[in-house]
């Protein structure tokens, strides 16, 4: 078994989701988490691979005060449609520390040989 948690969807019928569509799939689960803790909604690699569906907003983000249902936003960016039954893997959930963080208002930073360098600036 691996770092995630496995979500099922929990729909009472089939959901086909056409090339290019996206939908909320609900996994018929709520949770309780400590305050520390927050739960990354991720995608599961194989469906990406096999069919091109993948999560939106990914890693979407679960805060320890959320009590409602959680649900999966899936998207096909596949060619064809693919169909979603009940009981069905569709995302993998995994949980994270949240670290306190103290933000500070600067008039200068300091000095990296990096500097404002942006996308790609690392020649990788």
């Amino acid at each position: 078994m691996g770092c995630g948690l496995r979500l099922h969807a929990a729909v009472s019928e089939p959901v086909t989701l056409a090339p290019g569509e996206r939908k909320l799939i609900p996994t018929g689960f709520s949770m309780a988490m400590p305050e520390q803790l927050e739960a990354q909604i991720r995608p599961r690699s194989g469906l990406a691979f096999k069919h091109g569906v993948t999560c939106l907003n990914s890693p979407g983000t679960i805060d320890a005060d959320y009590r409602g249902e959680v649900k999966v936003l899936l998207i096909n960016l596949g060619q064809e449609p693919f169909v979603i039954t009940r009981g069905e893997r569709i995302a993998q959930m995994v949980f994270q520390t949240v670290p306190t963080v103290t933000i500070a208002v600067a008039d200068e930073l300091p000095d990296t040989v990096r500097g404002a360098g942006g996308f790609g600036h690392t020649g990788v």
